[in-house]
């Protein structure tokens, strides 16, 4: 039976930070640019993907598994990119 591996733990209040920062960063983006709407989708989106990866390596400790792990984490992004790509035609 294999042990549990020791590893450093996250700074959390940092990654909650960064987090925070990225929502206000949206948050301004939305609100206050001038963009076009398809560019303004791809910046936010960008971002959201972003947080989600923060996420998913320090909270959910992804960052500190065996590759195979990360693997199975991995699969459902072509799924996603599709669905974006999707989305993005919709709005032109």
């Amino acid at each position: 039976m294999e042990t549990a591996q020791k590893h450093p733990h996250p700074n959390y209040i940092k990654i909650w930070v960064y987090l925070f920062v990225l929502t206000v960063f949206e948050v301004g983006i939305a609100f206050v640019s001038h963009f076009s709407k398809t560019t303004l989708l791809i910046i936010l989106l960008f971002l959201a993907v972003w947080k989600a990866l923060l996420v998913a390596l320090y909270f959910m400790h992804l960052r500190f598994e065996r590759w195979n792990l990360r693997v199975i984490a991995i699969i459902p992004i072509p799924l996603a990119l599709i669905l974006i790509i999707m989305v993005l035609q919709e709005g032109l």
